[in-house]
């Protein structure tokens, strides 16, 4: 599948969104220095969620965690994490210009509408919105690649999903995710991500909430498409994901990993040209054959006549079978190197 100019699939590099989600805490100056700090980085995309408190939620909705100081309802919350249309174009902007992908989750008809004024080039679908087909069916109306997390799912309900998506030809990928934050690394549920690929995922990947970079690697090593972390700038800001987040450090660090492992998995040379490459190291880390004691001319050569040192200039130890019962032609003095003119 393809998401901006990013190919996104097996052979590709590991596609890496920072998810900032509410880490801005409703501050359009902090979103923008996400936008900087993510570059900088050198993720592929920064996600954040687009949240219409009118179009997807009602006063009365409680809080996953009640950490707010000052929203009564989660209600609130979302009313004070929304962003103008153009301050959201805003955002979007600054993304480009840093050669970021800009997506966002919509959680609603209008954030749909919205984002699609922005031209983004995919959809991310939360955990929560996979069971909204309304907002399913209205995401495939556009044409654009979709992501979709399963935190909450069951085995069926990703298999209702793959078949759901199995033409769906701008490309389907699917989100081995845990709705806990911060997820135990027991619950992370790494072996779901092959188990995806097995029962007809084409494009898999891990969403991941444990605030460690260990799981994301490990899933980049089996082979994961794309990885989706929270970030933040210190693990000690406010915010309620952010102990299921990593910092900038930690981002870049992944980063690298990724390309590590995409460089590492290339298609290696054949051995005998690596070795021919190597030839002058093997002269030097090679031994030749020595006198290890004194050679008498006329004198038969025996195992006990032969030694090697570094470096391989003379006849290399490994062909020492070839001098056993030869003659020297004349006194060789002990720690000699050897020489095939000097035996008959």
């Amino acid at each position: 599948m393809l998401i901006g100019n990013h190919t996104v699939g097996d052979g590709h590099k590991a596609f890496i969104i920072a998810e900032i989600a509410q880490a801005h805490d409703g501050s359009l100056g902090l979103a923008h220095a996400y936008i900087d700090a993510v570059a900088e980085a050198g993720a592929d995309a920064i996600k954040f969620q687009t949240h219409i408190a009118e179009a997807e939620s009602s006063p009365g909705e409680p809080f996953r965690v009640n950490f707010s100081y000052e929203d009564k309802t989660r209600y609130d919350y979302w009313k004070r994490m929304e962003f103008t249309q153009v301050q959201w174009a805003g955002l979007a902007d600054h993304a480009a210009e840093k050669n970021l992908v800009f997506l966002s989750s919509p959680f609603s008809f209008e954030a749909v509408t919205l984002l699609q004024s922005l031209s983004v080039p995919a959809w991310k679908v939360g955990s929560g919105e996979v069971f909204n087909p309304l907002l399913l069916q209205r995401l495939k109306e556009t044409q654009l690649p979709i992501i979709a997390s399963t935190g909450m799912s069951t085995l069926d309900d990703v298999m209702r999903l793959l078949v759901s998506f199995s033409d769906y030809e701008p490309g389907f990928a699917v989100m081995q995710c845990t709705t806990m934050y911060p997820t135990p690394l027991d619950y992370v549920g790494m072996e779901n991500v092959q188990l995806y690929r097995d029962i007809g995922g084409t494009v898999v990947g891990l969403s991941d909430h444990s605030g460690q970079i260990t799981p994301s690697q490990i899933a980049i090593a089996r082979g994961a498409n794309i990885i989706e972390v929270h970030v933040t700038f210190d693990k000690g800001m406010f915010g309620p994901d952010t102990s299921s987040s990593i910092d900038m450090d930690e981002l870049s660090a992944l980063v690298q990993f990724s390309k590590d492992v995409i460089c590492i998995d290339q298609p290696i040379k054949q051995k005998n040209v690596v070795s021919e490459e190597l030839s002058s190291l093997k002269q030097m880390f090679g031994k030749a054959l020595i006198a290890e004691q004194n050679i008498d001319a006329g004198c038969e050569v025996t195992l006990a006549h032969l030694g090697a040192r570094k470096p391989m200039n003379g006849i290399p130890v490994d062909q020492f079978e070839s001098l056993l019962n030869k003659k020297a032609k004349r006194v060789i003095v002990k720690g000699e190197r050897l020489d095939w003119d000097d035996f008959i």
